[in-house]
């Protein structure tokens, strides 16, 4: 069974779903294979709320990761994100993922030398619209008792 945390602020700041455990370990490689590279998240939006306050994957607002990079190597689900914003959180890591057969990508974000198989939390989100050249990844908050989309629009860059 999945396990989903979601924590809200008085003030609206929520956080990105976490879970410790992933139901589906079966990988859809195609869509995996076709991450390979390099992508920078482009947009980030919630439609039908856009005045929330997102704390992504528990590292900065929401707003922090447009103009973040991320690379993904999809022979051995490695790779690394930074934010790379102005007047935002300076930060990068090394992460580990994967595309299960549900279309669901579970993200891990690593301390330097940290393996992944020590790190128990990750963040599962739904991959959308997936060509050559963009992608989304699709997290679900709760937004006064209503699940809300936040959408991470990824364009590649090379």
């Amino acid at each position: 069974m999945k396990k989903i945390i979601f924590l809200a602020a008085i003030t609206l700041m929520l956080f990105s779903c976490k879970t410790s455990s992933i139901t589906e370990k079966k990988l859809d490689r195609n869509s995996q294979v076709a991450l390979k590279g390099n992508w920078v998240i482009s947009a980030v939006t919630y439609p039908g709320s856009e005045y929330i306050k997102v704390n992504s994957f528990q590292l900065a607002d929401s707003k922090c990761f447009e103009g973040s990079t991320w690379k993904f190597v999809s022979n051995n689900n490695k790779g690394n994100m930074a934010l790379t914003k102005y007047d935002c959180p300076a930060f990068s890591s090394p992460i580990t993922w994967f595309i299960n057969a549900n279309g669901e990508f579970i993200l891990k974000i690593l301390d330097a030398g940290e393996k992944a198989r020590k790190v128990r939390d990750g963040y599962v989100l739904h991959i959308a619209n997936q060509t050559e050249s963009s992608f989304q990844l699709i997290d679900k908050i709760n937004v006064g008792g209503k699940a809300t989309d936040v959408v991470y629009q990824f364009q590649r860059a090379n």
